[in-house]
């Protein structure tokens, strides 16, 4: 028998998420974000302030953010810590020896989500938040992922046909061992990826390399690439 589910509670979440993206927020930009009525935000902020969850910004009227209580959650053993634990010391190793950013993003359902990142130390450099969700159309992530998917799984995902130019684009990805996005969804920003497996050979995410364009130039990405491959084939192994 079918569950019915509570858009009350779809709509809340919704609220939380949208304030953790665009804190600090009112509920009037709130609304409109959502397309939600006003009253009805109004009482999901209020439910979720008296719960802990958000708190009013300091000397902004009218406006909220996240409350420290989401620490609570975040120090919450996890199957993703030890994953996050054996990828850090290959993500400095990678920042050492590339001088850029180096990430290791995690599937979760349909999405990506950064697990963890080792910061370039250049002034201007990329660097995704942890826990910011990356798109399954046309990031480097995706790309290296993908291909080890079965092609109705690969369909879904994308939500399109697998076509046979696609096809070709995922064998040459499996054999070089990384994927590259070249600015296509950041003017300026250059990413590499490269395939994360687990125990049973399944994509778990990937590693991933991000800089400005100018240092990662099609004369450096093979050097990179190939050093980004080997890290994640260690931290493959390394997965139990």
């Amino acid at each position: 028998m079918a569950v019915k589910r509570s858009r009350s509670a779809r709509r809340m979440l919704s609220v939380f998420e949208a304030i953790a993206a665009a804190q600090p927020v009112g509920v009037s930009a709130l609304a409109r974000q959502l397309g939600a009525d006003k009253s009805a935000v109004q009482r999901d902020l209020m439910t979720l302030a008296d719960a802990g969850w958000i708190r009013p910004a300091p000397g902004m009227a009218g406006q909220w953010e996240l409350s420290l209580h989401m620490l609570t959650l975040a120090r919450t053993p996890h199957s993703s810590d030890s994953l996050r634990m054996r990828a850090r010391p290959i993500l400095e190793r990678l920042r050492l020896e590339t001088g850029e950013t180096a990430y290791f993003a995690l599937q979760d359902g349909d999405r990506f989500v950064v697990l963890d990142a080792a910061e370039s130390h250049h002034l201007l450099r990329m660097m995704p938040a942890v826990g910011i969700v990356i798109p399954m159309q046309g990031s480097a992530t995706a790309r290296a992922v993908l291909p080890h998917l079965p092609e109705d799984e690969q369909a879904r995902l994308l939500d399109a046909p697998v076509t046979a130019e696609l096809q070709a684009e995922f064998a040459e990805t499996r054999a070089r061992g990384f994927a590259v996005n070249d600015e296509e969804i950041r003017p300026g920003a250059v990413a590499l990826a490269s395939v994360v497996l687990g125990n049973d050979g399944q994509p778990l995410g990937s590693l991933v390399l991000t800089g400005p364009a100018e240092r990662m130039g099609p004369d450096r990405r093979e050097e990179m690439g190939a050093m980004l491959r080997d890290g994640a084939r260690q931290l493959s192994q390394e997965i139990v």
